[in-house]
Protein backbone atom coordinates (compact mmCIF):
# COMPACT_ATOMS: atom_id res chain seq x y z
CA UNK A 1 0.00 0.00 0.00
CA UNK A 2 1.24 3.07 -0.92
CA UNK A 3 1.71 6.37 1.11
CA UNK A 4 -0.86 9.09 0.58
CA UNK A 5 -2.19 12.07 2.32
CA UNK A 6 -5.62 12.24 -0.25
CA UNK A 7 -6.76 9.59 -2.10
CA UNK A 8 -8.96 10.94 -4.41
CA UNK A 9 -10.41 9.70 -7.94
CA UNK A 10 -8.69 11.22 -11.03
CA UNK A 11 -12.15 13.11 -11.52
CA UNK A 12 -12.05 15.22 -8.62
CA UNK A 13 -8.97 16.82 -8.38
CA UNK A 14 -9.79 20.75 -8.01
CA UNK A 15 -13.42 20.36 -8.74
CA UNK A 16 -16.09 22.74 -7.72
CA UNK A 17 -19.45 20.59 -7.03
CA UNK A 18 -22.89 21.41 -7.12
CA UNK A 19 -23.71 19.19 -4.62
CA UNK A 20 -22.03 16.12 -2.71
CA UNK A 21 -22.38 13.72 0.29
CA UNK A 22 -20.35 13.98 3.54
CA UNK A 23 -19.53 10.40 4.49
CA UNK A 24 -18.77 10.67 8.38
CA UNK A 25 -16.59 7.47 9.38
CA UNK A 26 -14.19 7.79 12.25
CA UNK A 27 -14.43 11.65 12.28
CA UNK A 28 -17.68 12.23 14.29
CA UNK A 29 -16.46 15.70 14.81
CA UNK A 30 -16.48 19.11 13.18
CA UNK A 31 -13.53 20.79 15.21
CA UNK A 32 -10.13 19.87 13.35
CA UNK A 33 -11.88 18.00 10.51
CA UNK A 34 -9.78 18.56 7.33
CA UNK A 35 -11.51 16.81 5.15
CA UNK A 36 -15.24 18.05 6.00
CA UNK A 37 -13.16 21.91 5.57
CA UNK A 38 -12.45 20.74 2.33
CA UNK A 39 -15.56 19.50 1.09
CA UNK A 40 -17.25 22.46 2.53
CA UNK A 41 -14.98 24.69 0.33
CA UNK A 42 -15.96 22.53 -2.75
CA UNK A 43 -19.72 22.17 -2.45
CA UNK A 44 -22.52 24.35 -2.90
CA UNK A 45 -24.83 21.93 -1.20
CA UNK A 46 -23.68 19.17 0.86
CA UNK A 47 -25.59 16.06 2.76
CA UNK A 48 -23.70 14.72 5.47
CA UNK A 49 -24.21 10.88 6.14
CA UNK A 50 -23.59 8.38 8.38
CA UNK A 51 -23.97 4.51 7.85
CA UNK A 52 -24.42 2.62 10.49
CA UNK A 53 -22.66 -0.55 9.30
CA UNK A 54 -24.73 -4.18 9.38
CA UNK A 55 -23.87 -6.69 12.16
CA UNK A 56 -22.40 -9.28 10.79
CA UNK A 57 -21.07 -12.58 12.61
CA UNK A 58 -17.59 -12.78 12.21
CA UNK A 59 -15.73 -16.22 11.35
CA UNK A 60 -15.58 -17.06 14.74
CA UNK A 61 -19.04 -17.19 15.49
CA UNK A 62 -19.68 -14.23 17.01
CA UNK A 63 -21.58 -10.91 16.00
CA UNK A 64 -18.92 -8.03 15.32
CA UNK A 65 -20.42 -5.32 17.14
CA UNK A 66 -21.35 -5.17 21.13
CA UNK A 67 -24.24 -3.20 22.63
CA UNK A 68 -21.45 -1.20 24.19
CA UNK A 69 -20.01 0.69 21.42
CA UNK A 70 -22.93 0.91 19.64
CA UNK A 71 -24.82 2.42 22.56
CA UNK A 72 -21.50 4.92 22.79
CA UNK A 73 -21.55 5.73 18.92
CA UNK A 74 -25.65 6.55 19.05
CA UNK A 75 -24.72 9.30 21.81
CA UNK A 76 -21.47 10.59 19.24
CA UNK A 77 -23.89 10.92 16.50
CA UNK A 78 -26.72 12.78 18.20
CA UNK A 79 -24.04 15.36 19.40
CA UNK A 80 -22.75 15.80 16.20
CA UNK A 81 -26.21 16.00 14.60
CA UNK A 82 -26.65 18.86 17.01
CA UNK A 83 -23.79 20.64 16.01
CA UNK A 84 -24.67 20.47 12.31
CA UNK A 85 -28.39 21.22 13.00
CA UNK A 86 -26.87 24.83 14.87
CA UNK A 87 -25.07 25.12 11.88
CA UNK A 88 -28.07 24.61 9.63
CA UNK A 89 -27.67 21.66 8.03
CA UNK A 90 -28.31 17.95 9.38
CA UNK A 91 -26.95 13.84 9.77
CA UNK A 92 -28.98 11.77 7.41
CA UNK A 93 -28.28 7.94 9.75
CA UNK A 94 -28.57 5.21 7.21
CA UNK A 95 -29.18 1.42 8.64
CA UNK A 96 -26.74 -0.11 5.59
CA UNK A 97 -23.55 0.08 4.44
CA UNK A 98 -22.01 2.89 2.50
CA UNK A 99 -21.94 0.54 -0.46
CA UNK A 100 -25.25 -0.27 -0.44
CA UNK A 101 -26.40 3.33 0.40
CA UNK A 102 -24.43 5.94 -1.35
CA UNK A 103 -24.32 5.08 -4.79
CA UNK A 104 -28.54 5.60 -4.80
CA UNK A 105 -28.42 8.35 -2.53
CA UNK A 106 -25.81 10.06 -4.71
CA UNK A 107 -27.84 9.48 -7.99
CA UNK A 108 -30.93 11.53 -6.37
CA UNK A 109 -28.72 14.16 -5.57
CA UNK A 110 -27.38 14.10 -9.37
CA UNK A 111 -23.85 13.91 -8.64
CA UNK A 112 -21.32 11.82 -7.73
CA UNK A 113 -18.98 13.59 -5.18
CA UNK A 114 -18.43 11.83 -1.92
CA UNK A 115 -16.19 13.08 0.87
CA UNK A 116 -14.66 11.48 3.71
CA UNK A 117 -11.34 9.81 5.98
CA UNK A 118 -9.45 7.98 4.50
CA UNK A 119 -8.69 4.90 6.69
CA UNK A 120 -5.95 2.20 5.69
CA UNK A 121 -7.57 -0.88 6.58
CA UNK A 122 -8.61 -3.76 4.37
CA UNK A 123 -12.63 -3.68 4.54
CA UNK A 124 -12.59 0.09 4.90
CA UNK A 125 -10.26 0.26 1.89
CA UNK A 126 -13.21 -2.18 0.51
CA UNK A 127 -16.06 0.40 1.06
CA UNK A 128 -14.27 2.90 -0.82
CA UNK A 129 -13.06 0.50 -3.80
CA UNK A 130 -17.02 -0.35 -4.21
CA UNK A 131 -18.08 3.09 -4.27
CA UNK A 132 -15.49 3.81 -7.00
CA UNK A 133 -16.53 0.83 -8.90
CA UNK A 134 -20.68 2.21 -8.77
CA UNK A 135 -18.86 4.95 -10.68
CA UNK A 136 -18.62 7.16 -7.43
CA UNK A 137 -15.68 9.82 -7.27
CA UNK A 138 -14.48 9.70 -3.73
CA UNK A 139 -11.86 12.27 -2.44
CA UNK A 140 -10.66 9.98 0.70
CA UNK A 141 -8.02 12.33 2.84
CA UNK A 142 -5.70 10.82 5.45
CA UNK A 143 -6.55 12.68 8.54
CA UNK A 144 -6.54 10.67 11.77
CA UNK A 145 -2.79 10.30 12.71
CA UNK A 146 -1.15 12.71 15.41
CA UNK A 147 1.49 13.40 12.79
CA UNK A 148 1.26 14.34 9.10
CA UNK A 149 2.92 11.60 7.00
CA UNK A 150 3.84 14.38 5.03
CA UNK A 151 6.27 15.72 7.49
CA UNK A 152 8.04 12.49 8.66
CA UNK A 153 11.49 12.65 7.92
CA UNK A 154 11.04 9.09 5.77
CA UNK A 155 8.56 8.28 3.62
CA UNK A 156 5.85 6.38 5.23
CA UNK A 157 6.88 2.59 3.00
CA UNK A 158 9.74 3.34 5.10
CA UNK A 159 8.81 3.11 8.27
CA UNK A 160 11.62 2.56 11.23
CA UNK A 161 11.08 -1.43 12.07
CA UNK A 162 10.44 -1.02 15.43
CA UNK A 163 9.00 1.54 17.78
CA UNK A 164 11.82 2.96 19.46
CA UNK A 165 13.69 3.74 16.25
CA UNK A 166 10.63 5.34 15.22
CA UNK A 167 10.41 7.25 18.24
CA UNK A 168 13.60 8.05 18.27
CA UNK A 169 14.05 9.46 14.72
CA UNK A 170 11.04 11.74 14.91
CA UNK A 171 12.44 13.39 18.12
CA UNK A 172 15.66 13.85 16.57
CA UNK A 173 14.21 15.41 13.49
CA UNK A 174 11.76 18.24 15.86
CA UNK A 175 8.76 16.97 13.68
CA UNK A 176 5.45 18.28 15.34
CA UNK A 177 1.83 18.22 15.32
CA UNK A 178 0.31 20.82 13.21
CA UNK A 179 -1.93 22.93 14.90
CA UNK A 180 -5.84 21.93 14.94
CA UNK A 181 -7.63 23.01 12.11
CA UNK A 182 -10.76 25.16 13.08
CA UNK A 183 -14.44 24.38 12.63
CA UNK A 184 -15.39 26.06 9.34
CA UNK A 185 -17.47 28.80 10.29
CA UNK A 186 -20.39 28.07 7.82
CA UNK A 187 -21.35 24.35 6.11
CA UNK A 188 -23.00 24.53 2.42
CA UNK A 189 -26.86 24.55 2.94
CA UNK A 190 -28.91 21.18 2.58
CA UNK A 191 -30.43 20.60 -1.10
CA UNK A 192 -34.20 21.60 -1.70
CA UNK A 193 -35.11 18.10 -1.47
CA UNK A 194 -33.51 16.80 1.64
CA UNK A 195 -37.30 16.43 3.86
CA UNK A 196 -37.85 14.00 1.14
CA UNK A 197 -34.24 11.94 0.67
CA UNK A 198 -34.68 11.85 4.86
CA UNK A 199 -38.44 9.90 4.19
CA UNK A 200 -37.00 7.76 1.64
CA UNK A 201 -33.61 7.05 2.99
CA UNK A 202 -33.33 7.52 6.85
CA UNK A 203 -34.29 4.00 8.21
CA UNK A 204 -35.03 4.11 12.17
CA UNK A 205 -32.05 2.39 13.64
CA UNK A 206 -32.68 -0.61 15.48
CA UNK A 207 -32.02 0.19 19.23
CA UNK A 208 -29.32 -1.30 21.25
CA UNK A 209 -30.41 -3.79 23.32
CA UNK A 210 -30.14 -2.00 27.03
CA UNK A 211 -27.31 -3.54 28.81
CA UNK A 212 -27.37 -2.80 32.57
CA UNK A 213 -25.33 0.17 34.11
CA UNK A 214 -22.25 -1.62 35.66
CA UNK A 215 -21.29 1.28 38.07
CA UNK A 216 -17.68 -0.75 38.76
CA UNK A 217 -16.94 -0.10 34.98
CA UNK A 218 -13.55 2.01 34.49
CA UNK A 219 -15.00 3.86 31.28
CA UNK A 220 -18.66 4.40 32.56
CA UNK A 221 -20.36 5.38 28.93
CA UNK A 222 -23.94 5.41 30.14
CA UNK A 223 -23.22 8.32 32.22
CA UNK A 224 -23.59 11.71 30.56
CA UNK A 225 -19.33 12.96 31.21
CA UNK A 226 -18.38 9.77 29.28
CA UNK A 227 -21.08 10.09 26.52
CA UNK A 228 -19.70 9.85 22.85
CA UNK A 229 -20.35 13.39 22.47
CA UNK A 230 -17.98 15.63 21.00
CA UNK A 231 -18.47 18.14 24.04
CA UNK A 232 -18.20 15.24 26.18
CA UNK A 233 -14.87 14.64 24.84
CA UNK A 234 -14.00 18.21 25.30
CA UNK A 235 -15.19 18.51 28.70
CA UNK A 236 -12.83 15.45 29.79
CA UNK A 237 -9.71 16.52 28.18
CA UNK A 238 -10.32 19.82 30.12
CA UNK A 239 -11.24 18.74 33.71
CA UNK A 240 -8.23 15.55 33.13
CA UNK A 241 -6.11 18.37 32.36
CA UNK A 242 -7.18 20.92 35.08
CA UNK A 243 -6.74 18.52 37.95
CA UNK A 244 -3.06 17.56 37.19
CA UNK A 245 -3.89 14.06 36.37
CA UNK A 246 -0.90 14.43 33.50
CA UNK A 247 1.30 14.68 35.96
CA UNK A 248 0.49 11.43 37.34
CA UNK A 249 -0.44 9.16 34.25
CA UNK A 250 3.09 7.36 34.39
CA UNK A 251 2.88 5.77 37.99
CA UNK A 252 -0.83 5.05 37.66
CA UNK A 253 -1.29 4.06 34.02
CA UNK A 254 -0.97 -0.27 34.80
CA UNK A 255 -3.54 -0.12 37.85
CA UNK A 256 -6.73 -2.03 36.56
CA UNK A 257 -9.88 -0.39 37.86
CA UNK A 258 -11.03 3.15 38.32
CA UNK A 259 -11.57 6.38 36.51
CA UNK A 260 -8.72 8.26 36.46
CA UNK A 261 -5.44 6.25 36.30
CA UNK A 262 -5.50 6.67 32.97
CA UNK A 263 -6.40 9.31 30.53
CA UNK A 264 -9.32 7.49 29.31
CA UNK A 265 -9.23 9.44 25.90
CA UNK A 266 -9.11 6.39 23.73
CA UNK A 267 -13.20 5.92 23.62
CA UNK A 268 -13.46 9.08 21.94
CA UNK A 269 -10.55 9.05 19.93
CA UNK A 270 -11.68 5.64 17.98
CA UNK A 271 -14.81 7.49 17.10
CA UNK A 272 -13.21 10.74 16.15
CA UNK A 273 -14.76 13.01 18.68
CA UNK A 274 -11.63 14.48 19.45
CA UNK A 275 -8.46 14.40 17.10
CA UNK A 276 -5.29 13.42 18.57
CA UNK A 277 -4.00 17.17 16.98
CA UNK A 278 -6.75 18.34 19.45
CA UNK A 279 -5.36 16.33 22.64
CA UNK A 280 -1.60 17.41 22.01
CA UNK A 281 -2.76 21.03 21.85
CA UNK A 282 -4.40 20.93 25.09
CA UNK A 283 -1.21 18.85 26.60
CA UNK A 284 1.82 21.70 25.65
CA UNK A 285 -0.81 24.45 26.92
CA UNK A 286 -0.58 22.44 29.68
CA UNK A 287 3.15 21.86 30.20
CA UNK A 288 3.93 25.28 29.21
CA UNK A 289 1.53 26.44 32.37
CA UNK A 290 2.21 23.95 34.89
CA UNK A 291 5.79 22.60 33.30
CA UNK A 292 6.13 18.73 31.91
CA UNK A 293 7.35 15.83 33.47
CA UNK A 294 7.72 12.16 32.59
CA UNK A 295 4.17 11.39 32.73
CA UNK A 296 2.94 14.34 30.90
CA UNK A 297 5.54 13.26 27.98
CA UNK A 298 4.38 9.66 28.48
CA UNK A 299 1.18 10.84 27.11
CA UNK A 300 2.89 12.11 24.13
CA UNK A 301 4.89 8.62 24.05
CA UNK A 302 1.14 7.02 23.75
CA UNK A 303 0.28 9.06 20.92
CA UNK A 304 2.81 8.09 19.11
CA UNK A 305 2.40 4.59 19.51
CA UNK A 306 -0.96 5.38 18.12
CA UNK A 307 0.65 7.37 15.16
CA UNK A 308 3.06 3.72 14.77
CA UNK A 309 -0.13 1.42 14.22
CA UNK A 310 -1.69 3.80 11.69
CA UNK A 311 1.84 4.06 9.42
CA UNK A 312 2.22 0.62 9.72
CA UNK A 313 -1.02 -0.11 7.78
CA UNK A 314 0.04 2.75 5.32
CA UNK A 315 3.26 0.69 4.91
CA UNK A 316 1.89 -3.10 4.89
CA UNK A 317 -1.95 -2.85 4.51
CA UNK A 318 -3.54 -5.93 4.05
CA UNK A 319 -0.67 -8.42 5.37
CA UNK A 320 -1.18 -7.20 8.72
CA UNK A 321 -4.23 -9.46 8.74
CA UNK A 322 -2.59 -12.64 7.46
CA UNK A 323 -1.81 -15.62 9.80
CA UNK A 324 1.38 -14.89 9.90
CA UNK A 325 1.29 -10.97 10.00
CA UNK A 326 4.50 -9.59 9.16
CA UNK A 327 6.63 -12.88 10.93
CA UNK A 328 7.61 -16.37 9.47
CA UNK A 329 6.07 -18.08 11.72
CA UNK A 330 3.26 -21.00 10.53
CA UNK A 331 -0.48 -20.09 10.92
CA UNK A 332 -1.66 -20.69 14.95
CA UNK A 333 -3.38 -23.57 16.10
CA UNK A 334 -6.46 -22.74 17.47
CA UNK A 335 -8.66 -24.53 20.02
CA UNK A 336 -12.63 -23.19 19.91
CA UNK A 337 -13.57 -24.99 23.31
CA UNK A 338 -10.72 -23.20 25.11
CA UNK A 339 -11.45 -19.91 23.02
CA UNK A 340 -14.91 -19.99 24.25
CA UNK A 341 -14.34 -20.64 27.80
CA UNK A 342 -11.51 -17.21 27.52
CA UNK A 343 -14.48 -15.52 26.12
CA UNK A 344 -16.55 -16.65 28.93
CA UNK A 345 -14.23 -15.82 31.68
CA UNK A 346 -13.95 -19.28 32.10
CA UNK A 347 -10.62 -20.23 31.80
CA UNK A 348 -9.71 -21.44 35.80
CA UNK A 349 -7.14 -18.08 36.00
CA UNK A 350 -8.66 -15.80 38.27
CA UNK A 351 -7.07 -12.61 37.06
CA UNK A 352 -7.62 -13.94 33.54
CA UNK A 353 -10.97 -14.23 34.25
CA UNK A 354 -11.59 -11.37 36.21
CA UNK A 355 -10.35 -9.08 32.80
CA UNK A 356 -12.52 -11.18 30.67
CA UNK A 357 -15.62 -10.65 32.83
CA UNK A 358 -15.11 -6.65 32.84
CA UNK A 359 -14.43 -6.47 29.23
CA UNK A 360 -17.88 -8.28 28.71
CA UNK A 361 -20.29 -6.49 31.05
CA UNK A 362 -18.50 -2.94 30.14
CA UNK A 363 -17.01 -3.28 26.97
CA UNK A 364 -13.99 -1.54 28.64
CA UNK A 365 -10.30 -2.80 29.91
CA UNK A 366 -7.23 -1.66 31.06
CA UNK A 367 -4.22 -1.14 28.88
CA UNK A 368 -2.63 -3.57 31.39
CA UNK A 369 -5.09 -6.22 31.24
CA UNK A 370 -5.61 -6.44 27.79
CA UNK A 371 -2.13 -7.32 27.75
CA UNK A 372 -2.40 -9.92 30.31
CA UNK A 373 -5.77 -11.79 28.64
CA UNK A 374 -4.08 -11.82 25.03
CA UNK A 375 -1.26 -13.62 25.95
CA UNK A 376 -3.23 -16.38 28.13
CA UNK A 377 -5.42 -16.80 25.00
CA UNK A 378 -1.93 -17.19 22.72
CA UNK A 379 0.69 -18.69 24.60
CA UNK A 380 -1.44 -20.74 27.52
CA UNK A 381 -4.67 -21.31 25.84
CA UNK A 382 -2.98 -21.92 22.24
CA UNK A 383 -5.24 -20.17 20.13
CA UNK A 384 -5.57 -18.26 17.39
CA UNK A 385 -4.40 -14.70 17.85
CA UNK A 386 -6.64 -13.37 15.41
CA UNK A 387 -9.64 -14.97 17.42
CA UNK A 388 -8.45 -12.53 20.30
CA UNK A 389 -8.19 -9.58 17.98
CA UNK A 390 -12.31 -10.29 16.49
CA UNK A 391 -13.65 -10.36 20.27
CA UNK A 392 -11.84 -6.74 21.37
CA UNK A 393 -13.62 -5.61 18.82
CA UNK A 394 -16.52 -6.84 19.18
CA UNK A 395 -16.50 -5.94 22.67
CA UNK A 396 -14.33 -2.49 23.24
CA UNK A 397 -16.31 0.87 23.63
CA UNK A 398 -12.87 1.71 22.20
CA UNK A 399 -11.90 -0.20 19.26
CA UNK A 400 -9.86 1.37 16.90
CA UNK A 401 -9.18 -0.96 14.25
CA UNK A 402 -4.86 0.38 14.01
CA UNK A 403 -4.00 -0.04 17.61
CA UNK A 404 -6.13 -2.82 17.51
CA UNK A 405 -4.51 -4.99 15.11
CA UNK A 406 -1.23 -3.65 15.84
CA UNK A 407 -1.55 -4.99 19.58
CA UNK A 408 -1.95 -8.57 18.74
CA UNK A 409 0.28 -8.30 16.25
CA UNK A 410 2.87 -7.41 18.76
CA UNK A 411 1.51 -9.19 21.49
CA UNK A 412 1.80 -12.59 19.22
CA UNK A 413 5.34 -11.90 18.14
CA UNK A 414 4.03 -11.10 14.50
CA UNK A 415 4.85 -7.73 14.26
CA UNK A 416 7.37 -5.72 14.04
CA UNK A 417 8.81 -5.84 17.52
CA UNK A 418 12.47 -8.05 17.73
CA UNK A 419 11.44 -9.39 20.86
CA UNK A 420 9.26 -12.29 19.22
CA UNK A 421 6.03 -11.42 21.19
CA UNK A 422 5.12 -10.94 24.75
CA UNK A 423 4.52 -13.21 27.08
CA UNK A 424 3.00 -12.79 30.54
CA UNK A 425 3.49 -14.84 33.72
CA UNK A 426 0.31 -14.38 35.29
CA UNK A 427 1.34 -15.04 38.41
CA UNK A 428 3.99 -12.24 38.58
CA UNK A 429 1.08 -10.10 36.83
CA UNK A 430 -1.03 -10.69 39.87
CA UNK A 431 1.59 -9.99 42.72
CA UNK A 432 2.69 -6.56 40.91
CA UNK A 433 -0.61 -5.10 39.97
CA UNK A 434 -3.48 -7.32 42.25
CA UNK A 435 -1.69 -8.57 45.06
CA UNK A 436 -4.18 -8.49 47.51
CA UNK A 437 -7.14 -9.70 45.33
CA UNK A 438 -9.22 -6.17 44.91
CA UNK A 439 -9.31 -6.20 41.44
CA UNK A 440 -10.05 -10.19 41.28
CA UNK A 441 -13.03 -9.68 44.15
CA UNK A 442 -14.70 -6.96 41.87
CA UNK A 443 -15.21 -8.94 39.33
CA UNK A 444 -15.37 -12.75 40.38
CA UNK A 445 -17.90 -11.98 43.12
CA UNK A 446 -17.66 -15.54 44.01
CA UNK A 447 -14.26 -15.29 44.64
CA UNK A 448 -13.34 -15.99 48.98
CA UNK A 449 -11.84 -12.94 50.29
CA UNK A 450 -7.96 -13.08 49.63
CA UNK A 451 -5.01 -12.23 52.17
Amino acid sequence: MTSRLISSSPAMTNKKHKAAIYWFRQDLRIDDNPTLIKACANVQTMVFVYCHPPQKITRWGFPSNSPHRRHFIDTALANLRKTLVSLGSDLLEIDMSAAEALPGLASELQTTAIYCEDIAAPEEQDEVAALRVSGLDVSARWQSSLLSPADLPFKPTQLPEVFTQFRTTIEKAGVLPLAPCAAPASIPPLPAQFSEIVSRWHKPVMPCPTRPKDQRSSFPYFDEQFSGAASAAKAHLDQYLARKLAHTYKQTRNQLTGVDYSTKFSPWLACGAISARQIYHALKEFETEYGANDSSYWIWFELLWRDYFRLLHLQYGRRLYTASGLSTLPAPLHDTVRFTNWCQAQTGEALVDAGMAELAATGYLSNRLRQIVASYLIYDLDCDWRAGAAWFEAQLVDYDVYSNQGNWLYIAGRGTDPRNGRRFNVQKQVHDHDRDGTYRQLWLTDLPTMK
